[in-house]
């Protein structure tokens, strides 16, 4: 009887052994030690819900908090009628040259967060938005969710993309776009030791799917409805609606009093 309760005792122990590394390993997976602290690396994946009568939106008090406290940006300033128009682009579907010269007719400046890809297949349209004024932003090499790399990687997908930028134009990209709108407090605290300024939205709408490309009415109603003070405006360029509209969307909402703003001019 005393050999079974033995054996009873030390399989508890084995037990609570095991559970414990196992929160000791999970928590390694989760955070990282910089300065003495414990950084998390948590996946954000972020998110807006949306006011109505132009107010801002809703983007997440703790994300926010998280991302603003790393020196990221997702909304200006909540008094000021401004608004800073970004686009994504990851590969070229033959809209963007039409959108710049929409850009250029209304004289406003956007920011294009590229890949590696498009850079390389689009080197010239890339040069045409140094050239004309626009800010051509970091969407990595490979377009992988950072909080499922290691630093290491991070800084490859990164930095490859900005040494090839400023090899080709002698331009130093200063802003980031994380991949599929997802970052940790880890991850963003890592790309700031790299020079980057991680930039975020607080508008943007289902636009990328070229094969269910939304109904141009209804997409520039959903825009408009929803234009608000210090706007960070997420769209995709590989979108025929969005160039469609582009032009009519600018024109209206400068009628309503808004002024775009360059991300180098953000408050």
């Amino acid at each position: 009887m005393k050999k079974k309760y033995i054996k009873l005792i030390f399989i508890i122990f084995l037990i609570i052994i095991i559970f414990i590394l196992s929160f000791i390993l999970d928590k390694g997976k989760k955070t990282i030690e910089t300065n003495g602290e414990l950084i998390s690396n948590k996946k954000i994946e972020w998110g807006i819900k949306r006011n109505k009568n132009h107010e801002q939106p809703d983007v997440g008090k703790e994300n926010r908090k998280i991302l603003e406290e790393n020196g990221g940006i997702c909304l200006g300033d909540e008094n000021e009628k401004t608004i800073y128009l970004t686009f994504d682009e990851g590969y070229e579907a033959g809209y963007t040259s039409k959108i710049l010269e929409i850009l250029k007719e209304n004289d406003v400046k956007a920011a294009f967060f590229i890949t590696a890809h498009y850079l390389n297949t689009q080197e010239e349209l890339v040069k045409q938005m140094i050239d004309e004024g626009h800010i051509v932003g970091n969407h990595t090499v490979n377009h992988k969710s950072m909080p499922e790399l290691s630093e290491e990687e991070i800084k490859k997908e990164v930095m490859d993309l900005h040494i090839s930028i400023y090899e080709k134009f002698n331009y130093e990209m200063k802003y980031i776009r994380p991949p599929k709108g997802e970052f940790s407090e880890k991850s963003i605290n890592y790309t700031n030791t790299l020079g980057y300024e991680t930039v975020m939205w607080s508008f943007a709408y289902e636009d990328w799917n070229e094969n269910k490309q939304p109904n141009e009415e209804t997409a520039k109603k959903k825009i408009i409805d929803n234009l608000h003070n210090g706007e960070i405006m997420l769209l995709h360029g590989n979108s025929k609606t969005n160039t469609n509209i582009l032009d009519s969307v600018i024109k209206e909402a400068k009628n309503m009093g808004y002024v775009f703003k360059s991300l180098d001019e953000f408050e």
